[in-house]
């Protein structure tokens, strides 16, 4: 029997975890980056209870937790005054092993996932620049030459070149304001006495998220779509003078700005190529979705077509690409958006609901799992 030709593109968390997942049922991939090496931006830093389940199972949450900080609860708090509720993900005790969220960027785990593929073929500085199908396979266009495929799952971000080869639409909207992050040397928690390792504020002017990270904080303002970028990294240091007044500038390690999406591509399986994360779907950061639901597509893709090389029906991964689309668009999108209109709000009900919440632990595992995607794996493959 021939063995067949496995390609992913993209050696991000996603397109690792597609790869080690298929080298763990024993099927060879190559795994194609157009970067020379593992990207080094801070990116994602939030790993939800599920995420870390399967990251256990595929042998590499140890190596994570020991670079990661648990977190064991977050909370919501006003802009211009105290708490409002802190959550408890203690409560979802019974639904997971692990009830809690690790805070650790994504380039922290690229590296550990690249380590555990071992003698894989990855091919760093490859740049995939279309695709065609044939009868039974998929030829990729490629600096250096095309690269024949009996399948190709797409995890090549945002700009995808596997989706643009594939001529898909990725329709949805842009949000208003641009999102700027700052990564911040500071000691918050000592500033800003009782917040939690994650914590996010109300204020209709100007929301904000503070996030724990192993060697940093982070910081993410709302920021105006229509102005310079140099203009408002100068005023990055007023603006954070306003959230924690240290008496002298704040220290920041690094801050960018960027656009944010809601975007989804038409169906994430064409023929014999998947689209994964940010390559079939964009959300905004809010709740920290958009790593872990593409880490959840790269596993039960990688299961599936795995599935049907040992003989599985190949309706198997329409079920999958089915599901993971709905996923994307009824509880990904669905709840980032919420969690923006919820942060901008104005008035007092979101703030109730959430003090009704935290008091009541029923309620509370319920919401959890639904922010930690606990409901949306469905049945695992």
């Amino acid at each position: 029997m021939t063995t067949p030709a496995i390609v992913v593109v993209g050696a991000g968390p996603v397109g690792l975890t597609a790869a080690l997942t298929l080298a763990r049922r024993g099927i060879p991939v190559t795994v194609l980056e157009q970067g020379d090496e593992l990207a080094t931006e801070s990116r994602a830093s939030t790993f939800h209870p599920p995420t870390l389940e399967l990251l256990r199972d595929l042998g590499v949450l140890d190596t994570l937790l020991h670079k990661g900080v648990v977190a064991s609860t977050f909370q919501y708090r006003d802009r211009g005054g105290g708490e409002i509720a802190t959550l408890d993900l203690a409560v979802l005790s019974q639904d997971t092993p692990f009830p809690f969220r690790v805070q650790c960027e994504q380039s922290k785990l690229t590296p550990i996932l690249l380590d555990a593929l071992d003698t894989a073929d990855v091919r760093f500085g490859c740049r995939v620049n279309g695709l065609r199908h044939t009868d039974d396979s998929v030829v990729l266009s490629t600096g250096t030459g095309p690269i024949h495929a009996d399948w190709v799952i797409g995890a090549d971000g945002a700009h995808s070149a596997v989706r643009h080869g594939l001529g898909v639409d990725f329709d949805g909207s842009t949000y208003p304001e641009r999102f700027l992050v700052a990564s911040v040397e500071e000691d918050l928690a000592r500033a800003l006495p009782g917040i939690a390792p994650i914590n996010y504020l109300f204020d209709p002017d100007e929301w904000l998220v503070l996030l724990r990270t192993p060697h940093h904080w982070r910081v993410l303002l709302p920021t105006p779509a229509d102005t310079d970028d140099e203009y408002e990294l100068r005023r990055l240091p007023q603006r954070l003078a306003a959230v924690a007044d240290l008496g002298r500038p704040w220290n920041t390690a690094h801050a960018s700005l960027y656009r944010v999406h809601q975007r989804v591509a038409g169906r994430f399986r064409h023929g014999r190529v998947l689209l994964a994360g940010d390559a079939a779907h964009l959300n905004n950061p809010l709740g920290g979705l958009g790593m872990n639901s593409g880490i959840h597509d790269a596993v039960q893709f990688a299961t599936a077509l795995a599935d049907v090389l040992g003989g599985a029906p190949d309706e198997r991964l329409d079920e999958v690409a089915a599901h993971r689309r709905t996923v994307a668009v009824d509880h990904v999108q669905r709840t980032s958006h919420d969690n923006w209109n919820r942060l901008r709000g104005a008035d007092g009900s979101g703030r109730e609901q959430l003090r009704a919440l935290a008091a009541d632990p029923a309620a509370a595992r319920a919401y959890l799992r639904r922010a930690c995607l606990l409901d949306s794996l469905g049945p695992r493959p």
